[in-house]
């Protein structure tokens, strides 16, 4: 019945269902065994009838199962041959089974054969060929048939479930990949804003100094010009690792950027009078995510200074106790412009807390300060 119901349409399952019943009890009526008269044209119509029962036994399993009951009880008192009881009544108690009505499938298997031995003892059957030979073959092929039904029922319900189950999972699977997307694109906006943040930062400064001192000072000039050319040339060449990092994100690749790297954001602070001071103590090799959100902490921390802080020294500390890494980058301006509101601030934190650690920012005298505790273990 499952390979059918798999390669077949309903309708087709059940017409075939049909005109299996119709012809076996056609077959049996035939034999012409016991009755008061013999097979006409009245009893094989019921064959029929009851083949076409299985048109509705989709949707009214439980009407079909007591008119099959209710048609064998009439075929009988209307003196057709014997055709037994569990052949005519099988597939409407199969039916009944497979569609979740068990209660009534056993309840009108009971009934059927407590009607046929009660009238048949009535009419004076023997007893031993009634109860002990013809019984419980009857009572075995029902049970099978509701067996059987409940059997396909339950095997529909569990292939249901996995059905569901798949769909949720595939559901899960694109909503995570979709999460995975979205903090891809946050993560590389993140790097994009903090890396040309910075150089375009210095490259603004120097192109005034350049501007201000051409036809003055020939020699500031060409030093703006070369600190310009130079910042831009590193600018372009963290892009390119960075499309290098996305057209093959594998753990070996994501060196972009380095705490180890950060004595190059010196020459930026100098050039806008900054002296740039690194207290730097870091044991073990860092993690690559640690590392690289570290660095651009820093940097942008060092990026809001050159633009806002009225200081002339800053001082970046960083070191770990093992489970931790400390950052601070602390600068002695006065007075400065810097209000610790914008997306820089809020790109450093969250920065800190994708990794679940902390970042404040502040003014504390003499200056401004910005604070990251970074764990060194993946949050669980």
């Amino acid at each position: 019945m499952m390979w059918a119901s798999r390669r077949l349409p309903p309708w087709a399952v059940d017409a075939l269902l049909g005109a299996g019943v119709t012809l076996v009890v056609s077959v049996a009526i035939s034999a012409n065994q016991g009755g008061r008269h013999g097979p006409d044209a009245v009893a094989y119509l019921w064959a029929v009838g009851l083949g076409a029962l299985m048109f509705a036994r989709r949707r009214y399993p439980v009407v079909v199962l007591a008119v099959t009951a209710l048609g064998l009880f009439a075929y009988y008192a209307a003196g057709y041959p014997a055709v037994g009881l569990g052949v005519p009544v099988a597939a409407a108690l199969f039916s009944a089974a497979e569609f979740g009505r068990l209660v009534h499938a056993v309840v009108t298997g009971v009934v059927v054969v407590a009607v046929s031995v009660f009238f048949r003892l009535v009419e004076g059957q023997a007893f031993s060929f009634v109860v002990n030979y013809e019984l419980a073959g009857h009572i075995l092929l029902m049970a099978a048939a509701i067996a059987l039904g409940d059997s396909v029922r339950s095997r529909r319900s569990v292939q249901e479930g996995a059905r569901r189950i798949a769909e949720l999972t595939a559901q899960r699977y694109r909503q995570e990949s979709d999460a995975r997307v979205h903090a891809d694109r946050l993560a590389i906006a993140r790097e994009l804003h903090d890396s040309i943040g910075h150089t375009t930062s210095v490259i603004s400064l120097h192109a005034d100094v350049a501007r201000e001192a051409l036809g003055r000072d020939e020699a500031q000039t060409r030093a703006a010009l070369d600190l310009i050319k130079s910042t831009a040339t590193r600018t372009m060449s963290e892009l390119r690792r960075t499309v290098a990092l996305l057209r093959a994100p594998d753990e070996s690749s994501r060196s972009v950027v380095s705490l180890s790297n950060v004595g190059t954001l010196r020459e930026s602070a100098s050039a806008a009078g900054i002296d740039l001071e690194f207290d730097v103590r870091v044991g073990a090799e860092l993690p690559a995510t640690v590392d690289a959100s570290a660095f651009r902490i820093v940097q942008e921390a060092v990026t809001n200074v050159v633009k806002h802080s009225r200081g002339s020294r800053a001082q970046v500390t960083a070191y770990d106790d093992g489970s931790v890494l400390h950052l601070r980058v602390a600068d002695d301006g006065a007075g400065s412009g810097m209000t610790g509101r914008g997306h820089g601030i809020t790109g450093m934190r969250e920065r800190a807390e994708a990794l679940g650690g902390t970042l404040t920012a502040g003014r504390e005298e003499p200056g401004f300060v910005v604070r990251a505790v970074l764990p060194l273990e993946e949050p669980s």
